[in-house]
């Protein structure tokens, strides 16, 4: 199993939108409701081009997770804080084809490795739902520690739910000498 992640293209519209597609079932508990049009090719441009535009100012970083050259999930950094706080959330979704095959494992560890090395931030955050123990497992196996509990954190499945909240902070040490 290779699993590579890069920066997400225009181009990936067709891939992702088919992808989103036959996935919106498996997604839908631990995703916010979407639109009736979400998994629609424009839509999917739409969200691909806005993030781009966020990439492009620095404040996220959208990816793409592939195996054997196929997109097979989605992984980014969003809201990027530069000045003291140098931090980013992490959030990812891996097809239901490829759950629980270390592909998200693979997929969170590159990209937590592309935040601290070439974008040179200090804190990585991620949230979960609390009965979502696949995404925990994740985070734990790439060095995350939980931080907490955010109560009604996020509107998921239409409902606001609790969260586990977990960081990992950068291994590279600044020396003050």
């Amino acid at each position: 199993m290779t699993v590579e992640i890069r920066l997400v293209a225009v181009e990936d519209t067709a891939e992702i939108t088919a992808l989103v597609t036959s996935n919106q079932e498996f997604l839908a508990p631990w995703e916010p409701v979407r639109s009736a049009d979400y998994a629609s090719e424009a839509t999917q441009r739409q969200l691909i081009e806005d993030a781009l535009a966020r990439h492009a100012i620095g404040s996220a970083v959208p990816l793409v997770i592939t195996e054997a050259g196929s997109i097979v999930g989605r992984i980014n950094l969003n809201d990027i804080v530069r000045g003291a706080f140098q931090s980013a959330h992490l959030g990812y979704w891996v097809s239901q084809d490829h759950n629980g095959r270390g592909v998200a494992t693979a997929a969170v560890g590159a990209a937590v490795e592309l935040a601290f090395g070439h974008y040179a931030l200090h804190r990585v955050q991620a949230g979960t739902l609390l009965h979502n123990r696949g995404s925990r497992r994740v985070l734990q196996r790439n060095g995350f520690t939980e931080i907490g509990r955010a109560p009604r954190y996020l509107k998921i499945a239409g409902e606001w739910q609790d969260h586990l909240l977990f960081q990992r902070i950068s291994d590279q040490r600044v020396s003050s000498a």
